[in-house]
């Protein structure tokens, strides 16, 4: 589609999280800009706090019509941002994308060797291969080959490789399941679109990648990695890019789930188009899921409508890289070894992100230990609630490793 200049009919909002190599480390002090595409003037400059973030600033986006109907002008605004630090190469990030009524998050790891980014459109307005169609069940190797899980597993981290599986100059990216995850997810569809519309597309985009983690389809076939960023095989993946609020919350909470049949124990290989460029019986339609959201369809049931009535939805029994498997709501007045945990890994955290300060690790979920969680969910862009439940677990668990990461 044409290029189509920065155009005004709503506001979005953009969070700025700036860290010293990886997540577990913030950078205060960090000079962010935020820059117009258009005539490269500074709209905003601001500094890091001690957490690495900013105050979220509130930009220009199109109306919110533009993304809710195919063939409408560009549904998002494009803005330009460099990050400097002491010490550090200069960050530069070109096209971050802001949708009308949503939270743009633009996570920034400052390292020796930084390569600027330049965030290609999302695959609804741009132009990507289509997918090669697959079998949605998967003929599995022989079990003595070793490469196939005995059950379904959230893997710790994804290697993406960056462009078709035979192209060996292309490089390889590592990062978290559910950075991928809300990666992908921000480059496929629009962050506006209604929750259940986005719940839905999330779901198939996780099973579509645990069918690629449980069958080991690369690594099988002599490959050093789980899935490639090609629209043609997998699904888009850019490295960098910004993701959306509203999709890093409902990967939080569903990320261990995936849609599969009563008979069987692999996922799904949900196969999806834009239902309007591309059609394909047995395929969920993106944009097909918007207008049944619209319509009042739940997720499961818009899943339903494409896949088939006997899907079910299964859980990951196995999140690989975490000590402790979520055990229940934590708050005050509980008491155990699942609060000892999260009192030490928020102790370990502290050292880094010292605003949450230290507990005593006495097993006892009292007040200064709903303070601590408090200021976690609202440095860590949480529900802040007080309360432990799931998403606010993992998410502990995934900063407590990354902290740890850094020690060694």
């Amino acid at each position: 589609m044409p290029e189509v200049e920065n155009i005004s009919g709503g506001f979005g909002l953009l969070k700025t999280n700036v860290f010293l190599n990886n997540i577990g480390k913030p950078a205060p002090n960090a000079t962010v800009e935020i820059i117009s595409p258009e005539n490269d003037t500074v709209i905003e400059e601001s500094q890091t706090d001690s957490q690495g973030q900013l105050p979220p600033i509130m930009l220009s986006a199109p109306p919110i019509e533009n993304s809710m109907n195919f063939d409408q002008p560009r549904p998002f605004n494009q803005y330009n941002m460099r990050v400097t630090l002491e010490g550090y190469q200069s960050a530069f990030i070109q096209n971050i994308q802001v949708y009308p009524d949503t939270t743009a998050i633009q996570n920034v790891s400052l390292i020796q060797n930084f390569e600027n980014i330049d965030i290609p459109y999302p695959t609804l307005w741009g132009d990507f291969p289509p997918k090669i169609p697959e079998s949605e069940v998967k003929r599995l190797p022989f079990a003595s080959n070793l490469v196939v899980l005995p059950e379904t597993v959230v893997p710790e981290f994804i290697v993406v490789h960056a462009g078709v599986p035979s192209d060996r100059s292309a490089p390889d990216y590592t990062l978290t399941f559910k950075d991928y995850i809300k990666n992908v997810a921000s480059s496929e569809i629009y962050a506006s679109w209604p929750r259940e519309a986005l719940k839905a597309n999330i779901l198939a985009i996780l099973s579509f990648t645990l069918s690629r983690v449980y069958t080991e389809w690369y690594r099988s076939k002599g490959y050093d990695f789980t899935i490639t960023s090609s629209t043609a095989y997998d699904q888009a993946f850019f490295y960098g890019r910004n993701i959306f609020q509203e999709i890093s919350d409902i990967v939080d909470e569903i990320f261990t789930l995936y849609i599969s049949r009563p008979d069987i124990n692999q996922p799904l290989f949900t196969q999806y188009s834009d239902g309007v460029r591309v059609v394909r019986q047995g395929w969920l339609s993106q944009w097909g899921s918007k207008e049944l959201a619209e319509q009042g369809y739940s997720a499961i049931q818009i899943l339903k409508n494409y896949y088939g009535y006997n899907i079910v939805l299964k859980e990951a029994k196995k999140v690989s890289g975490i000590p402790l498997s979520f055990s229940g709501v934590q708050q005050t007045g509980s008491r155990g070894e699942p609060v000892r945990m999260i009192q030490r890994q928020l102790n370990t955290i502290s050292n880094n992100y010292p605003l949450i300060g230290k507990l005593a690790v006495d097993g006892i979920y009292g007040p200064k230990t709903a303070q601590a969680v408090r200021i976690f969910q609202e440095v860590f862009d949480l529900p802040v609630t007080g309360v432990v439940n799931f998403p606010t677990w993992y998410r502990i668990s995934d900063i407590y490793n990354a902290v740890n990461s850094l020690r060694g």
